[in-house]
């Protein structure tokens, strides 16, 4: 359900304050494990390193980014592959 629009966007204060003295330009990365907060225009040009529960994971935020969570970009699973029989099949025909 979205946020009301009287209450504003939910952006974690100490994210904030990170961003708050350093320029899009440097290089650093920003860790953080506010996957919840939503990506403002101010935050254009920093790499995030987002945390999925194991590792932070580089999130390079851009224009079109802007309105969505961190945490979207940031995959908590790991998709391996579906079993069974059809997928040794499909296995078989890659190799042969």
């Amino acid at each position: 359900m979205a946020r009301s629009l009287k209450k504003g966007p939910y952006v974690d204060e100490k994210l904030l304050k990170k961003i708050k003295g350093k320029k899009p330009s440097d290089e650093t990365t920003i860790k953080t494990w506010a996957r919840n907060s939503t990506i403002t225009p101010e935050m254009i040009g920093f790499t995030f390193g987002v945390h999925n529960g194991k590792e932070h994971i580089p999130v390079q935020v851009s224009e079109n980014m802007v309105g969505h969570k961190l945490g979207e970009f940031s995959p908590t699973t790991k998709f391996v592959r579906h079993g069974g029989k059809m997928q040794k099949e499909l296995d078989q025909r890659k190799k042969g």
